[in-house]
């Protein structure tokens, strides 16, 4: 019998290597038998090695021995009137996260998260009301994808017709504080030989960590899309405190450099719409003022009310009315129609049940 390794979903494809010659797999049979077990796992999303029929007894059961298939457990599935789907997921330790599947004609969007919690705690978003815990691990960011595939009957990965079209990495936490495990994991969620989500379809979000923002284009490679939420520092300050540390024009500069980023492959700028706070026509105009020269396009969001918020939404002639300003200056401004408000799976509504861990226990 060989050693536990452990989790197998969330490997790079040269760790996997590694660990096949760790347990025994001879080198000359290392590749084809990671091209396997890849295709098994990731293509046909397979949860047990014995599924594997057209491996030898022996290899899976030493496979079975070496490697865990688990993904998330599963706490709860909750489905919204209008076809939407929230899942709120377990780790091994316990610490519970959302992921959601929102439906669409002829697509399907997955938001997935990064972390346990956030860090940032922006003022209108339910989940900044939940103290960072932990950074999910690569396994877990995969998991919630493999979660949702089975839930939806989507495999394999490559059969026509696939339900998940897109995945965006907009659930709990902000992605580029946990930068290493996102990048392996959508590396696997991009992988054609894998999950063979098409990279086009695969959105980063931030609410604005300036350093990364260059790194995350050139190492993920993923369409970006920015938090904005406000045209003054003064009041981004208060509605997305990382503002303080990196202000709009820094993030507007690094926007303009970013890898990729060209007229085909806008930048999508997250405005929410919040009543009298950020929704006149003088800030549409000052948004667009702003995004000059940045090949974008601006996803206005009517704010989705959550307990305890301090906030309402804008009222729908209002949003009308800012939306004209915006596409009137040639900006593709799609208004996002609210999903999943029933269940709390809406944009800026996720927020899971764990335990926060006190400042003293996060290090």
């Amino acid at each position: 019998m060989v050693p536990l390794i452990g989790p197998l979903i969330g490997m790079s494809v040269d760790a996997l290597k590694t660990a096949l010659a760790e347990a025994g797999v001879p080198a000359k049979a290392v590749a084809m038998r990671r091209s396997q077990l890849w295709n098994w796992v990731y293509g046909h999303g397979a949860r047990e090695f014995s599924a594997m029929t057209n491996l030898a007894k022996d290899f899976r059961a030493a496979m079975a021995d070496a490697f865990d298939l688990a993904r998330p457990a599963v706490v709860t599935e909750q489905v919204s009137t209008d076809g939407t789907r929230k899942w709120l997921l377990r780790g091994a330790d316990g610490h519970e996260f959302e992921t959601v599947y929102i439906p669409e004609p002829g697509r399907g969007t997955l938001c997935v998260s990064s972390q346990v919690g956030c860090t940032l705690n922006c003022h209108f978003c339910h989940t900044g009301t939940q103290a960072w815990v932990r950074n999910l691990t690569p396994a877990e960011i995969v998991g919630q994808v493999m979660v949702a595939r089975d839930a939806l009957g989507d495999w394999p990965s490559t059969a026509p017709g696939r339900r998940i079209t897109n995945v965006v990495m907009m659930g709990m936490g902000e992605p580029l504080y946990n930068f290493d495990a996102v990048k392996q994991a959508l590396a696997i969620v991009a992988d054609g030989d894998a999950l063979a989500v098409s990279k086009r379809r695969v959105t980063v979000s931030t609410s604005g960590v300036v350093p990364m923002i260059k790194r995350a284009g050139e190492e993920i490679g993923a369409a970006l899309a920015i938090s904005l939420h406000a045209v003054r520092d003064d009041l981004r300050d208060v509605l997305v405190p990382l503002n303080k540390k990196y202000p709009i024009a820094a993030l507007l500069d690094a926007c303009r450099s970013y890898p990729g980023a060209s007229n085909s492959r806008r930048i999508t700028f997250e405005y929410v719409m919040l009543k009298g706070v950020n929704d006149s026509l003088a800030e549409a105009r000052d948004l667009v003022r702003l995004l000059a020269k940045i090949p974008a396009k601006i996803n206005l969001i009517p704010f989705n009310p959550w307990p305890g918020s301090p906030y309402e939404c804008s009222d729908w002639a209002q949003i009308e009315k800012f939306a004209e300003v915006v596409n009137a200056a040639g900006y593709a401004s799609p208004v996002r129609t609210p999903r999943g408000r029933d269940i709390l799976a809406a944009c800026g509504q996720l927020k899971s049940a764990s335990v926060k861990l006190r400042a003293s226990e996060r290090s």
